[in-house]
């Protein structure tokens, strides 16, 4: 099993960029895929992007498809997420989630999950 912990996490103005990171200790971290969510007060948690067991793979939510980017370093058993041009609607607890190989979109498929890290944007 993994054990994802998020960081990078806090206030920006809209506009901004930020990258959270997404460090899992355990065994055999590059065959998992990774995914982050987020959930905003009073909503549901959303998913945000994801990228497969390889890398080859990934996906995101169509509000930062062309704003956000999934990475991976499985040297350094890292994922990240870089987010660009940071809107109001963006700011959530975002959470990073692991599950073996393939990507997943729903929160019930994966298995491990870190605590969170507040993303917060000012307008």
């Amino acid at each position: 099993q993994v054990r994802p912990v998020e960081s990078g996490g806090g206030l920006v103005q809209a506009g901004d960029s930020m990258r959270l990171s997404c460090a899992a200790s355990g065994r055999l971290f590059s065959t998992y895929a990774l995914g982050w969510f987020r959930q905003a007060p009073g909503k549901e948690r959303e998913f945000v992007a994801a990228i497969g067991s390889i890398a080859r793979d990934t996906d995101y939510e169509d509000s930062v498809r062309d704003r956000f980017t999934i990475s991976r370093d499985n040297v350094k058993n890292t994922v990240y997420l870089q987010m660009n041009d940071l809107k109001p609607g963006d700011a959530a607890v975002y959470y990073c989630a692991a599950r073996h190989r393939e990507i997943g979109y729903q929160d019930w498929e994966y298995s491990y999950w870190g605590q969170g890290t507040q993303v917060t944007v000012s307008s």
